[in-house]
């Protein structure tokens, strides 16, 4: 086995790296700080997570996806060769076969920018798959089989919603609500409120630590440090999680409408074997504090978080990868 696999979640917020028998290799920020006098990228991942928002005029740092899609082609260029490089090491004598998991609502050009981007990068083919198709088998249910399975995956860009079965998707909706949209609207809420502006790695972190999908007996706290709007100056406040609750509401909202439209558009059959199941929920933002039993709740269906589920499409895309015969059907195109 000298041409080597290398399985991509192509995460708006992180990028996972699965290489076959070895597990996740690369679980980093999809961040990429260049600078701005020659265009050079100095640094990738977790170290240029580090300068958001605290970068000097001569350096940027962004994000080069969106919404779960390429929003700067050259930035997720490289990020992908550094990210396939560090991976793999050292010297290689073949160039490696790489799969990338993609939002389920990707237009053609969008994926043809993700199959260009990893070839420039350096691999010798290039697959895509359907992110609820992975996030399924990395959550360990059985998608092949004729029966219904409901996969809600709530990344940092987007929530894919899908009913997938005999390996396939029947019905699926795609959201652009997730993780950083949460961040964006607890910042906005703190500032409206409390008349301070807040980062958006703060918001993250008070999303993290007392975010709530729903009002909690025991509302939790937490100091947050921001410069006031008026004055201009450095100020410290209580936020409790119930600001979250109030702030999350219209998100939730939505992402609760584009579930009961997946529902609705569902045949008959494959309702009632959701009904028995239930929603499988994975991505990062599924960790968000009772978010699973406000689905519950507004849908009248069991809703669980998978195991691991930040790891879940890494993990399907590397069974994916590992057995390509078997889920040829599910891959979208190759090159």
């Amino acid at each position: 086995m000298l041409i080597k696999k290398v399985a991509i979640d192509l995460g708006t917020t992180n990028i996972l790296v699965h290489v076959p028998k070895r597990g996740i290799v690369i679980n980093e920020p999809s961040v990429v700080a260049i600078s701005k006098e020659d265009g050079k990228v100095l640094a990738v991942g977790a170290e240029a997570k580090e300068m958001v928002g605290r970068t000097p005029d001569t350096i940027v740092a962004e994000r080069p996806l969106k919404d779960g899609v390429i929003a700067s082609y050259r930035t997720t260029e490289a990020m992908l060769r550094y990210f396939i490089n560090k991976a793999l090491g050292g010297v290689r004598l073949f160039r490696p076969e790489v799969m990338i998991a993609v939002p389920a609502g990707i237009t053609s050009t969008e994926r043809r920018a993700v199959i260009d981007a990893a070839m420039t990068a350096g691999s010798r083919a290039a697959y895509i798959i359907k992110e609820p198709i992975v996030a399924a088998i990395g959550a360990d249910i059985p998608i092949g089989s004729a029966s219904g399975n409901m996969i809600c995956d709530i990344g940092g860009g987007t929530a894919e919603i899908a009913v997938i079965s005999l390996g396939g998707i029947v019905s699926c909706g795609s959201v652009r609500i997730g993780g950083m949209r949460f961040d964006h609207s607890i910042a906005e809420y703190i500032r409206r409120k409390y008349g301070l502006a807040i980062g958006e790695r703060t918001s993250e972190q008070v999303k993290i630590q007392i975010g709530s999908a729903m009002y909690m007996d025991k509302p939790l706290t937490m100091d947050v440090k921001g410069r006031e709007i008026i004055s201009g100056l450095p100020r410290t406040i209580t936020v409790s999680s119930d600001d979250t609750t109030e702030a999350l509401r219209d998100d939730l909202e939505g992402l609760i409408e584009a579930i009961k439209a997946v529902l609705h558009e569902t045949p008959p059959e494959l309702s009632a074997d959701v009904m028995e199941k239930g929603i499988v929920m994975t991505g990062g933002s599924s960790l968000l504090r009772n978010l699973d039993e406000l689905i519950s709740q507004a849908t009248g269906v069991a809703c669980y978080v998978a195991d691991e589920p930040l790891l879940c499409v890494a993990k399907g895309t590397g069974v994916a990868l590992e057995n390509l015969e078997s889920y040829k059907r599910s891959v979208m195109s190759t090159r």
